[in-house]
């Protein structure tokens, strides 16, 4: 079997962690967001860009409140040269992981270790606070229109982790993926990816998918053992703070 491209794992994260709002403006799709989550603030070229149309999603986005941020996709490498002339920093190089749903599926958690829930609870918002997952965030899956559910992970009678899962087309889609500090590399994550699994399959899935910073070598690694792929990358592009009060014009 053939594992989902690149192309359309930015499909499934479009779908599965939908922004406040989106703006087709010039050569782009504009997502803005309150959450500061990199994957609902950014700008996403659709055709043929110049130099005055990244000045102009710079201005849309300054004007929305919102920081100049660029997503950088396979093949992008001009708009990624031409954003750091203009002094964008690089932010969140992250890695694509995909695999078929029957090699993660095979046998279930240990007894009252995962839970299937939504909404999520309250214990779950808590674990979600403490790791950085804030309120807007939250409010990104509450509004995600497709099939979706949260996994609680267990651990010593007590909440101890916790993410979130979609289904667009026939890929699930984790995100979020969060262990209370006291209980990690127990393997509750990965019990936790086991169950996502189970349930993906019964929405109908074939695939699991989610990305990754590369920065985030354990996160990368325990994909990787339960034999998931990286089938592509993506980072970002994000106006310099020095630049925010400057013309968006290229100096």
């Amino acid at each position: 079997m053939t594992l989902p491209s690149a192309q359309r794992c930015y499909q499934v994260v479009e779908g599965t962690w939908p922004p406040a709002a989106r703006r087709r403006v010039g050569a782009w799709t504009i997502r803005l967001d309150a959450s500061n989550s990199s994957r609902v603030c950014s700008a996403t070229a659709e055709r043929p860009w110049t130099d005055d149309d990244i000045t102009l999603a710079a201005s849309t986005m300054q004007a929305a409140g919102q920081r100049p941020l660029f997503m950088i996709r396979a093949g992008e490498g001009a708009l990624d040269d031409a954003l750091a002339q203009r002094d964008y920093l690089v932010k969140d190089p992250v890695n694509i992981h995909a695999v078929a749903l029957d090699r993660i599926a095979t046998q279930r958690p240990p007894p009252v270790t995962t839970f299937e829930v939504w909404p999520p609870l309250a214990a779950q918002a808590e674990i979600w606070a403490a790791g950085g997952i804030s309120a807007g965030r939250l409010a990104i899956m509450d509004r995600a229109p497709m099939p979706k559910t949260t996994i609680l992970g267990r651990a010593k009678d007590r909440p101890a982790g916790t993410l979130f899962a979609g289904v667009h087309g026939d890929c699930a889609m984790v995100h979020a993926v969060e262990i209370a500090t006291a209980f990690r590399r127990q393997g509750l994550a990965r019990h936790m990816m086991v169950a996502s699994a189970f349930w993906a399959q019964g929405q109908g899935a074939r695939w699991m998918t989610l990305v990754a910073t590369r920065a985030n070598t354990a996160a990368n690694a325990l994909y990787a053992s339960l034999g998931m792929e990286v089938v592509g990358q993506y980072h970002h592009r994000i106006m310099p703070e020095d630049s925010l009060d400057r013309p968006t014009d290229r100096p």
